[in-house]
């Protein structure tokens, strides 16, 4: 008796996957008409959103950041260098930013990610404008040593949103960081010190124990599809293909507007569409704290 309902509920939903593939727009339309989403969230609220600190043994910090299925695995390897004339009492951060192919389909061997350069040059500028590093704080020796922070951020599986999850995963990975101690050798110069050797050493260490950095001004973003009269809060990689006006916000700790980017598309920003995309991420920025001070409670108990 249940083959016949069984069998029309089947027909159905293959009538639907076929509607959403021949007409995505129509299909997402008549969804955002009920305020509803196809995966069943409101228009404004985010996804799931994860972070585990530690996710890589061997670096200095690091960090496993997922919105959805959107994830990012950032980490951080310090070395020492010597710093330019210009700034002699700072060190340096430098961001890379990666795309292999296992992260999406449209990703192909041996071709660069077409959006990997613009969301590593978005990252640079964000947490370098942001104020939440003062590179101040990682010189050792005024004009002879300072440190180098290599940031690498992988993207693992990319289902829209990749700024705001790379973003996440690098505040994650800068509040998980150990600065490693130091020392100089018998030439003058700075030695990382491991850790058997941190008590054996005869030479002073430069820093007598390994710290944390200071954040300050902590950087959230949120990136909103503006289609029409709606505004579609952390799109999926399906979203942003179909609804092409993207809107990022990045606010600090402190609610304040860091950045804005747009980037084209065929729906004009104004200035009530913005107010509004702030408005939701203000409200997002509190739920990401919220987030990582749970990540970063886990790994102190750990």
């Amino acid at each position: 008796m249940g083959l016949p309902n069984a069998s029309g509920d089947l027909s159905t939903e293959v009538e639907v996957d076929a509607f959403r593939r021949l007409f995505p727009l129509r299909f997402y339309e008549k969804h955002l008409s009920e305020s509803i989403r196809p995966d069943a969230r409101p228009l404004g609220r985010a996804r799931d959103t994860t972070i585990a600190l530690g996710a890589v043994a061997s670096a200095n910090g690091s960090a496993l950041a997922k919105i959805g299925s959107t994830t990012m695995l950032a980490a951080i390897k310090m070395e020492v260098m010597t710093p330019s004339t210009e700034t002699p009492d700072e060190g340096c951060v430098a961001i890379d930013f990666h795309m292999p192919p296992i992260c999406s389909p449209i990703v192909r061997p041996g071709r660069p990610a077409e959006a990997a350069p613009v969301v590593s040059k978005q990252l640079s500028d964000t947490i370098l404008s942001s104020g939440m590093i003062s590179l101040k704080e990682l010189c050792l020796v005024s004009g002879k040593a300072a440190w180098m922070a290599y940031l690498d951020i992988y993207c693992l599986d990319a289902d829209g949103a990749l700024f705001d999850t790379a973003l996440l995963s690098a505040v994650a990975a800068f509040s998980h960081l150990e600065i490693p101690v130091v020392s100089l050798n018998d030439d003058g110069k700075i030695v990382l010190l491991s850790e058997e050797q941190e008590g054996m050493s005869e030479r002073e260490p430069v820093n007598k124990e390994k710290r944390k950095l200071t954040l300050c001004s902590i950087p959230f973003s949120l990136t909103c599809i503006l289609h029409k009269n709606y505004i579609l809060a952390d799109p999926t990689a399906e979203e942003e293909s179909i609804m092409e006006t993207l809107v990022t916000i990045v606010l600090d700790s402190s609610s304040q507007l860091v950045s804005l980017y747009k980037p084209g598309g065929p729906v004009l920003a104004y200035t009530s569409a913005i107010q509004d995309c702030i408005a939701i991420t203000r409200q997002r920025v509190k739920e990401l704290q919220k987030i990582l001070e749970e990540a970063i409670s886990v790994m102190e108990v750990d």
